[in-house]
Order: structure tokens, then sequence, then C-alpha cells
């Protein structure tokens, strides 16, 4: 039997793959499998968030409704992308420079 991979899943896709389980009532054998993760490690999601959610309800906060939640994860997405273009850009941009100095004859 081949070694399992270790992967490492941010913030944002655990607390989505939670709110499958207590926004639809599935249970969490179920979206484990659809998402194809281990149901244990879904489970100490799930009690995570739902701790998070208790403790925001104590403090008279309202925890953020799954639109909020998707358009807080589209925004960090866009964010991601530009980031990437900035670091392309400066990588770029020094290259370029680098380049302007070594033209012919300017030795």
């Amino acid at each position: 039997m081949p070694a399992r991979k270790r992967r490492s899943y941010t913030a944002e896709y655990k607390v989505e793959a939670a709110h499958r389980v207590i926004d639809s009532g599935r249970t969490i054998t179920e979206v484990a499998r659809e998402l194809g993760i281990d149901a244990g490690m879904l489970s100490v999601w799930v009690k995570d968030e739902r701790r998070r959610i208790t403790a925001a309800e104590a403090h008279g906060d309202k925890p953020l409704e799954a639109a909020e939640r998707a358009e807080l994860q589209r925004l960090r997405q866009q964010v991601g992308e530009l980031e990437k273009d900035n670091a392309f850009l400066v990588k770029a941009s020094a290259y370029f420079a680098a380049m302007q100095k070594n033209q012919p004859g300017s030795l």
C-alpha cells in the first residue's frame, strides 16, 4: 500500500468544510466522503467551528453567513492573485533593469 501524502488545509477550507456539516444538517461521514477527507479530522473542524460560533454569540457577535463567507473567500483569493502579479512585476522589472545595464556598447 503506497504511503499517504500529508496535506495541509487552509483555515478557510476548514471553516467551509465544517459549515457544510453545520448548515446542511448532513452527517460528518457523508460530507467527509464527498470532500475526500478523513471523517475524524472533519469532526475536529466541526467542533472547533461550533465552539467559535458559541463564543461569538456569547460576546454578542453574529457569525458570518454563508454568502458573507463566500465573499470573504473570493476576496482573499483575489488578493492572493494580486500578490502573485506583484511578485511577477517585481521580478520582471529587475530583469529589465539588469538587461538595460548590459546593452551592447554600454561598457
